[in-house]
């Protein structure tokens, strides 16, 4: 009975947080020690999930608002250069996973990728929307303060259930579906225009049109909905690991972005180079964006939804309080507190209705 119950409870710790934590040879953890180092690892991926979120957000923002002489840098080569960074990562990974061996490294991307053509193409659809999608977000925070995107953006949970209902055949609870009408309350609210006291908006710079900017989150938040769904079902329907669909994922990327950047800013990469405007805090932001990808796959493996909605909540609180405060480009209204906090229960709702009905996923 012992054995039975190490094989079907003891959770399968990841390539990355083997790294992050690895285990002496030869040592066999007893299910205790394995549960506490499950909840270390929970609390661990979820604490860098609110970091990597708030500080992209708010660099990104930084970057893209900053003064500064010469030619600013360009998105879409921060696309590609993430992208690049992700595969790296990626391929890292998967090196570690087999003990540091080239050959072995060599044989898993001849048959899973190469070898298995039509399966690698699968992946060029929801690849090709994530680079547009990424692309949007770079004009989104160059309209739009980090406190209101970060609160749009979680229109994504609408149009995630939406595609998994359609594509999936998933059935949602009444928790579900009051959290995604509590959803569209708490955007509408922090959209909604409010005149700022004082002539408020004279003193502060305007930067970029707040409409070019919402259309950008929404683009985002339906290309994100089908992207991940359609992804999550290419995943339901392999055994390929997912660091694995992760290079896959960012090889179409990088040819992607490598298109749109020579099809949209050629003549100024032309002029200028990839790397014009390139400084450190450019290098944070593709950084950060990089590291997202898998960040988002430790949570989905180790955090339930409440957790994850309690780390969403979290970001939204410091990037509203650091737009404030640090980069002061966001006056709080009580219409976009009270719209913030209804988007937060929403998430928290449609966590709570996942958590008592859903089985976990493969993902």
């Amino acid at each position: 009975p012992n054995a039975a119950w190490k094989r079907t409870e003891t959770p399968h710790i990841s390539p990355l947080l083997h790294f992050l934590f690895p285990r002496s040879p030869g040592s066999t953890p007893t299910p205790s020690a394995e549960v506490m180092a499950s909840a270390q690892l929970k609390y661990l991926s979820l604490g860098v999930l609110v970091f990597q979120t708030t500080s992209l957000v708010l660099t990104m923002r930084y970057s893209r608002t900053l003064a500064e002489e010469g030619p600013r840098y360009l998105a879409s080569s921060a696309v590609v250069v993430a992208e690049l960074l992700k595969i790296l990562a990626c391929l890292g990974l998967v090196f570690k996973d087999h003990s540091y061996s080239v050959r072995g490294l060599s044989t898993v991307l001849r048959q899973e990728i190469f070898h298995k053509p039509m399966e690698t193409l699968k992946l060029a659809i929801p690849s090709g929307i994530y680079t547009l999608q990424n692309n949007l977000l770079y004009v989104a925070l160059s309209n739009l303060d980090a406190a209101t995107y970060q609160v749009t953006y979680q229109l994504k949970i609408l149009t995630t259930a939406l595609f998994s209902v359609s594509m999936l055949g998933r059935r949602l609870g009444l928790y579900q579906w009051l959290s995604l009408l509590v959803l569209m309350c708490g955007v509408a609210l922090v959209q909604w225009p409010v005149d700022p006291p004082g002539g408020a908006e004279k003193e502060r710079p305007a930067v970029g049109s707040p409409f070019v900017g919402l259309l950008a989150v929404l683009v985002a938040c339906c290309s994100s909905g089908f992207a991940g769904v359609y992804f999550e079902k290419i995943l339901k329907e392999s055994k390929q690991s997912v660091w694995v669909r992760n290079i896959q994922l960012g090889f179409f990327g990088l040819v992607f972005g490598l298109f749109g950047m020579s099809l949209y800013d050629g003549e100024r990469v032309r002029e200028h180079g990839m790397f014009q405007g390139y400084n450190s805090i450019t290098w944070t932001v593709v950084s950060l964006q990089a590291l997202g990808g898998l960040v988002i796959a430790a949570v989905i493996k180790y955090a339930d939804n409440i957790l994850k909605g309690f780390a969403t909540s979290l970001s939204i609180i410091l990037s509203t309080l650091i737009s404030y405060v640090w980069l002061q480009d966001f006056e709080p209204t009580s219409v976009f507190f009270l719209g913030a906090v209804l988007v937060i229960l929403a998430t928290f709702l449609y966590g709570y209705e996942n958590k008592l009905v859903s089985n976990p996923s493969r993902a």
